[in-house]
């Protein structure tokens, strides 16, 4: 596979995109350092979505590459005009490069993809087939992952379950890049951290339905991985705050406030009965380490509370200011004006 730069054929005429004509296909992929792979990505991704027959377009996300990558996506722009390119001024991760592109999409169906050949570009289809059936989000599921077992494979299936039970949303592969979404599903979704593969849990809120289809995994034949153990552990830490969100986002009284109240009450407990033994045998009281504990419960009680005001302030200030971006942009190509 040639891994260099791709010029345009001889006499091409590059014809400009009408921005007023707003596609019904934008397909999502961040890239970071993946020059061996993308020529070729390029080329299955329009072979792909020009059979469909639908309008479409193709955001690739330069998230902060330091190798040819933005090079080649720079020569492919120049004579395709359906490739937009947006470059970031550093590695912001995963999740920043996709709120990056999901901000620029102008189609009605927004397909994501990853850019390490691992997806297969021809299940789209199928995926948009089912979409179309009624859905909002559908869900790729790597059914006979090619990856190795215990240090991806294993993991990846431990998290679904858990993020599984925790979110109330069942699917077999958070962790699967190819995904569609109907537009709507993304526009009131901030992303940060590792949430990007929550997006069918945190849409669960909007009364979304959700599909999984099984999908084709290929083995990496170029570049090098990203995923590792450590981003497993990040993503699980990550699906606290999921839970959170899901649960408590515009509440959270609720549950800092019954936690202070359930300490305040054992405290309480604790501290009529040392009350008690006190009046009625006249023990003392001083060098008990039970009278610590029943202040100490007192004391967090009261914090918890405490924190549960300051959550239901913060959540209404954030409800109520303007959205900040997690990523900042160095130049794009090809790109409309964003408002």
């Amino acid at each position: 596979m040639t891994t260099g730069i791709i010029s345009a054929p001889p006499n091409q005429t590059i014809a400009p995109i009408d921005w007023t004509a707003t596609p019904e296909l934008s397909l999502v992929v961040p890239i970071f350092n993946e020059q061996e792979n993308i020529a070729l990505l390029h080329e299955r991704v329009s072979t792909t979505l020009t059979l469909i027959g639908r309008s479409y377009e193709i955001i690739a996300v330069d998230d902060g590459s330091n190798d040819r990558s933005f090079a080649i996506l720079r020569e492919l722009a120049e004579y395709d005009a359906h490739l937009r390119v947006v470059r970031l001024r550093r590695n912001f991760g995963q999740t920043a490069a996709f709120a990056a592109g999901f901000s620029r999409a102008h189609g009605d169906v927004v397909i994501t993809i990853d850019a390490d050949l691992q997806n297969d570009p021809a299940d789209i289809p199928r995926l948009l087939q089912v979409l179309d059936s009624g859905y909002d989000v559908v869900s790729g599921w790597r059914k006979h992952r090619q990856d190795a077992f215990w240090s991806r494979t294993l993991p990846s299936c431990i998290a679904n379950r858990l993020i599984s039970w925790a979110t109330g949303v069942s699917l077999h592969d958070y962790g699967c890049s190819l995904k569609v979404y109907r537009r709507e599903v993304l526009q009131n979704i901030q992303l940060y951290g590792e949430l990007h593969r929550f997006i069918p849990a945190i849409a669960s809120w909007q009364g979304v339905s959700v599909a999984e289809l099984p999908v084709h995994h290929m083995p990496r034949h170029a570049g090098k991985s990203k995923y590792g153990i450590g981003r497993t552990l990040r993503v699980l830490l990550d699906l606290l705050t999921v839970r959170f969100l899901l649960s408590y986002s515009t509440r959270p009284m609720q549950i800092f406030g019954l936690i202070g109240l359930l300490s305040i009450a054992f405290g309480g407990l604790v501290a009529a009965y040392l009350a008690t033994l006190k009046l009625l045998t006249g023990a003392a009281l001083a060098n008990r380490p039970l009278l610590l504990l029943g202040v100490l419960l007192i004391i967090l009680g009261m914090q918890f509370m405490s924190i549960g005001l300051i959550g239901e302030l913060v959540i209404r200030v954030y409800y109520e200011s303007q959205s900040r971006l997690t990523y900042v942009v160095r130049e794009e190509l090809n790109c409309a004006d964003v408002s």
